[in-house]
C-alpha cells in the first residue's frame, strides 16, 4: 500500500500549486484597472519596472547615465561617477548608491538602487494606477514554475508507485487503475497551466493585464539612436545591449575582483 502514500503526495502537490496559481492569477486583475487607452504612454522607468521590476529600473538608469557621459560603466564591473548631479530621483539614487568615493561595483549599485525609496515610489504609483501587481516579483512566474514542478513530481510518484518493491503482490490488472489515479492530478495540472496560458500569459511578475497591454504597445523609435537603445533595455533588459564592453559591465562577466579599478 506504499503507492497510496505516493498518490497522496502527488495529489497534495497538484492541489496546492494549482490553488496558488489561481490565487495569484486572480490578484493580477484589480477591480477598476484602467484600459490601455485611458492613460498616457508609459515613461521609460515605468516600462522598465513593468517589464523587469526594480532591478530593470536600476539597469536602465545606469545605461542612460553612461550613454550621456554622466557615469562610466567599465567592463571590469565598476561604476564611476563623472557628473554628480542626477536629472531625476532615480539617477540621484544611483549616485548615492555609488557612494562618496565616486566608485563602486555595479552589482552593489544595482541592488542598492533597486531597493531605494525612489523605485518603491515608482512601484506604488503603478500599483495605484492598476498597471502593476502588488508584491510583484514572487508572483505569477514563480507560481507557474511551481505547477510545472508539481507535474514532474506527479510523474515521478507514478513511476515510483509502479516500480516500488512488492508490486508483484498487487492484483492482476491493477496497473491501469493505478495509472488512472496518478493521471487525474496530472490532468488537473495540465488544465490549470492551459487556462493560465490563455488568460494571463505572458507570465510577468510585475505588470497587471492593463500594464501588459501598455507594454505590448511600446515601440522603439525608428531612428536607431540613443532612445532606441534605452527602450530596448527597458523592455528586454541588458541582453538588448549591443556594446560588448557595456554588456560585460552589466552582466558581471568582466572579471570583477576586490582590487580591480576601472
Amino acid at each position: 500500500m506504499l503507492w497510496v502514500l505516493f498518490l497522496l503526495v502527488a495529489w497534495g502537490a497538484a492541489t496546492l500549486t494549482c490553488l496558488r496559481l489561481c490565487l495569484v492569477a486572480a490578484r493580477r486583475a484589480p477591480v477598476g484597472a484602467p484600459a490601455a487607452g485611458d492613460r498616457p504612454g508609459l515613461t521609460l522607468y515605468e516600462t522598465a519596472f513593468l517589464a523587469g521590476g526594480p532591478h530593470r529600473v536600476a539597469d536602465l538608469a545606469l545605461v542612460s547615465m553612461h550613454l550621456r557621459r554622466r557615469l562610466l560603466l567599465a567592463h571590469t564591473g565598476w561604476a564611476t561617477v563623472v557628473d554628480p548631479d542626477g536629472r531625476d530621483d532615480v539617477e540621484r539614487t544611483v549616485i548615492r548608491a555609488i557612494g562618496p568615493q565616486g566608485q563602486s561595483p555595479i552589482p552593489a549599485v544595482r541592488a542598492s538602487a533597486a531597493a531605494a525609496d525612489a523605485v518603491r515610489a515608482l512601484a506604488d504609483r503603478l500599483v495605484a494606477a492598476g498597471l502593476a501587481v502588488p508584491g510583484g516579483g514572487d508572483g505569477l512566474a514563480s507560481a507557474v514554475r511551481a505547477v510545472r514542478g508539481a507535474a514532474l513530481l506527479v510523474v515521478a510518484m507514478g513511476a515510483a508507485a509502479l516500480f516500488v518493491p512488492g508490486g508483484e503482490q498487487r492484483p492482476a490488472g491493477f496497473t491501469v487503475p493505478l495509472l488512472v489515479w496518478f493521471g487525474l492530478p496530472l490532468v488537473l495540472i495540465l488544465g490549470c497551466l492551459a487556462i493560465a496560458r490563455m488568460e494571463v500569459h505572458p507570465y510577468s511578475s510585475w505588470a497587471s493585464p492593463a500594464g501588459q497591454r501598455l507594454l505590448d504597445a511600446c515601440a522603439a523609435p525608428a531612428d536607431g539612436g540613443r532612445g532606441d537603445v534605452l527602450v530596448a533595455i527597458a523592455v528586454r533588459g541588458v541582453g538588448a545591449v549591443d556594446d560588448p564592453a557595456l554588456r560585460a559591465a552589466l552582466t558581471g562577466r568582466g572579471g570583477v575582483r576586490r582590487d580591480d579599478t576601472p
